[in-house]
């Protein structure tokens, strides 16, 4: 059988798979996830003109260096000034609050001397108005699209939509078998022939990242029954995944097992070193992908694909999602 490129091979795998269902989780466990729907603002942010600094709002063509005014009033953040601003009045505000009518310029507190109910202005005023226009943030009806990963600048622009509640992808499933007469696992006493599995735990980590769920199975042992029995333990899983057994030796049954239980094989050996004795398919009506269980090899698998990624990315090739 001839090797095929990783670029083929990826391609092959993603045929493979199918999105998984949606489900809606609270704001505040939306993190990582794969947003379903798109999230639309129904309201401006700042949904008010808002001041930027601590000072006085007042109107702007009144401004000279030494000019008074009498203050009316205070505005803060949450609380706003009822009334509107006129001739030769200022109003106390501080930094997020409504801008109240009438008023167009915030003068800053440094450039200002109160006594009692009267601001007097400075010499030399900061030229700034100081005013966050309704809208700056974001406008009604901006919209967070769907398939893109939430992180922190996607939940904090959802949060401020007003978005309690996010519709997200699933969490994939994903079982792990390590296969192997040679493998314990880590705290179980390894006989003089035997090695600690190790490339599952890194496999896993590396598809919990990823946003997977990952299910460990037992270790199933280099004899078809132990593998079929894994095989069967996969029952709900979207995406099944061994390590070892993957290659053309005599105790190298994976694929022999895979076949009985009906693969439906898509490729097997990939064109890179190391990493070559790669399979994937479907069995048992989920896919399957089969990894070499020399520990940097499984690795590389699960890496390649990145950096096959990056690079497309970087020569103008739009990379999978």
């Amino acid at each position: 059988m001839s090797l095929i490129s990783v670029a083929e091979a990826l391609d092959h795998v993603f045929d493979l798979l199918s999105p998984v269902d949606t489900e809606t989780v609270p704001l505040a466990q939306a993190a990582g996830r794969i947003l379903a729907e798109p999230v639309i603002a129904r309201r401006d942010q700042p949904p008010f003109p808002s001041s930027a600094m601590d000072g006085y709002a007042v109107r702007a063509e009144e401004v000279a260096p030494g000019q008074s005014f009498t203050v009316i009033g205070e505005a803060a953040a949450g609380s706003r000034f009822d009334g509107a601003v006129t001739a030769g009045q200022a109003v106390r505000i501080f930094t997020g609050a409504p801008v109240p009518d009438g008023a167009d310029r915030i003068i800053i507190q440094e450039d200002v001397t109160r006594d009692g109910d009267r601001i007097t202005l400075g010499d030399s005023l900061d030229a700034a108005h100081y005013i966050r226009p309704q809208g700056t943030d974001f406008p009604a009806g901006l919209t967070l699209p769907e398939n893109r990963r939430i992180g922190p600048n996607e939940l904090a622009l959802a949060a401020a939509m007003n978005a309690p509640t996010l519709t997200v992808r699933r969490r994939p499933v994903v079982a792990l078998m390590a296969t192997g007469d040679e493998l314990v696992m880590p705290g179980e006493a390894p006989g003089p022939d035997q090695i600690i599995a190790s490339n599952i735990f890194a496999l896993k980590a590396i598809l919990e990242a990823a946003g997977a769920v990952v299910r460990m199975l037992p270790i199933a042992r280099d004899r078809a029954d132990s593998l079929r029995a894994g095989f069967q333990r996969s029952q709900g899983a979207d995406l099944m995944v061994t390590t070892g057994g993957a290659s053309v030796g005599d105790h190298d049954l994976v694929g022999q097992v895979a076949a009985e239980l009906g693969m439906e094989r898509s490729f097997y050996k990939v064109a890179m070193r190391p990493g070559m004795p790669l399979m994937a398919g479907r069995v048992l009506g989920r896919p399957m992908v089969g990894l070499p269980g020399i520990p940097g090899s499984a690795i590389v698998c699960d890496r390649a694909p990145r950096t096959l990624h990056a690079r497309s990315s970087q020569r103008g090739r739009r990379p999978r999602p």
